[in-house]
């Protein structure tokens, strides 16, 4: 017992600079101003979702995988380091950015750290659900910590499920959530439900299913993205997928069903798409400044992903969707106009696939005629930050007349914007729908800590002034 409380403290202590060697930067304020256009074209960093896959299924499985186009932010570093640490050989190519090698060791080939504070997440969830389910199984302890971030998001989801196969995951703070010890075991498979459509949760459980004994399988209310998926048939054991329907034949979830693997193989190469969670500030900045066209090239169309898209066309946005490419992970370039935007509702299946869009929509819809109504996006209350009272006090300190729910958010639309400080809670897509925000607003805005954004886009900014702001 002394031990684990030694262990605890160290983690608790060490984790904000097991990463870097060093304290976190302070946070850097930024102010930001309108423009009358912006013009020109961008192509987009690698997707966030597929660049943490990419190392993760890299890892568990034999052979190198090269990946081109990975996402080089501290969130998918995070997820390197953790692996590198757990054994992974992992080659950058600096004079390419974004390209990279992973010396798969095979399922059951990783090794613990020699560090019980080694496996720190920073502010990735991804990283610490999804690698929550690659350690359940294999033959040694874990220790899994992130940012504070991070330790407040909730574990339970991912720890009942694991449990239920039979994982040993503990919280060490007896709340639910990170700093995680995970003692490996043998596990067995199962059907588990899960409340939300939750591709981390799913991803999780498909995971650990990959060294169970019998089959797994996770039934979702909702279709989540599927890069899991995706990514398990490039490396050779695709899981089974069905559409489930009541006696009346109306949809009943959305069922994923992996069995257990001898051995993952690399397909030799991975070709990481543009992120479209990314493209979807520049598709809103572009609709909404006046006198704007904007060519975003090598977006990702995951028909899981692509929410931003539909919800944008039905409030008046003028896209084009051009040279679409039909590789396993979908890719085209948008071409994107200034547009007059209406309000619309935005709820139901659809919350899924733009679960991480909702603030930056909540800005378009600020700007849009009329009203716009979101619910079914509780979960937004659990992200980086909270962001349905994010976006309320923002918003409201724009000049907008927003009310918050229990779960989304009721947006009046069409009054003028006005510049104003605003506090990010130091999430980067907090930080980065503002950014949006104050192109259009009378006056300065001010975000409090405009760093965040490297969590997910490091040059999130200078792109912004590549097209004119």
């Amino acid at each position: 017992m002394h031990r684990q409380i030694l262990i605890k403290d160290a983690l608790l202590a060490d984790a904000a600079s097991i990463s870097t060697g060093k304290e976190a930067a302070p946070a850097k304020s930024l102010t930001l101003s309108p423009v009358r256009s912006l013009r020109g074209e961008l192509s987009i960093p690698g997707d966030k979702s597929i660049s943490h896959r990419a190392i993760m299924f890299g890892s568990l499985a034999k052979g190198d995988t090269h990946i081109t186009h990975f996402l080089e932010s501290a969130d998918c570093l995070a997820t390197m380091d953790c692996f590198s640490r757990l054994g992974i050989f992992i080659e950058r190519d600096f004079s390419e950015p974004g390209k990279l090698t992973v010396h798969g060791t095979g399922l059951h080939g990783l090794y613990p750290s020699h560090s019980p504070v080694a496996l720190y997440s920073q502010n990735s969830g991804t990283t610490t659900r999804i690698m929550s389910g690659i350690l359940a199984p294999q033959h040694f302890t874990s220790y899994i910590t992130g940012d504070d971030s991070v330790n407040r998001r909730p574990m339970k989801r991912v720890m009942e499920p694991l449990r239920e196969m039979g994982a040993d995951i503990v919280s060490m703070n007896d709340d639910g959530c990170a700093p995680l010890k995970i003692t490996g075991t043998p596990l067995h498979g199962i059907t588990f439900r899960t409340k939300v459509a939750s591709a981390q949760v799913k991803s999780a459980i498909l995971c650990a299913g990959l060294s169970a004994e019998g089959d797994t399988t996770v039934i979702e209310p909702a279709v989540s993205r599927d890069h899991t998926e995706k990514m398990l048939a490039a490396f050779g054991h695709a899981p089974s997928v069905t559409d489930l329907a009541d006696e009346a034949g109306h949809f009943a979830g959305h069922s994923v069903c992996v069995s257990p693997a001898d051995e993952l193989y690399s397909p030799g190469e991975i070709i990481v798409p543009g992120d479209i969670s990314s493209a979807a500030y520049f598709i809103a900045a572009a609709c909404l400044v006046p006198n704007s066209e904007v060519l975003i090239r090598n977006v990702g169309m995951n028909e899981t992903r692509d929410g931003i898209l539909r919800v944008a066309r039905a409030m008046g946005a003028d896209i084009t969707v051009l040279n679409e490419s039909h590789a396993a992970e979908p890719a085209a370039d948008l071409l994107v106009k200034t547009s007059s935007l209406h309000g619309t509702v935005i709820e139901g299946s659809i919350i899924p696939t733009l679960i991480d869009e909702i603030p930056v929509i909540a800005i378009m819809a600020a700007a849009a005629e009329g009203t716009t109504i979101i619910r079914d996006a509780a979960e937004l209350k659990v992200k980086e930050s909270d962001r349905i009272a994010a976006m309320t006090e923002g918003l409201s300190a724009m000049g907008c007349r927003i009310t918050p729910t229990d779960d989304g958010m009721i947006i009046e639309g069409g009054a003028p914007l006005h510049g104003a400080h605003i506090r990010t809670f130091r999430d980067h897509r907090i930080a980065m729908s503002f950014s949006v925000a104050s192109l259009i607003a009378e006056g300065d805005t001010t975000l409090d800590n405009a760093g965040c954004v490297d969590i997910s886009y490091p040059s999130f900014f200078e792109d912004l002034r590549k097209l004119g702001a």
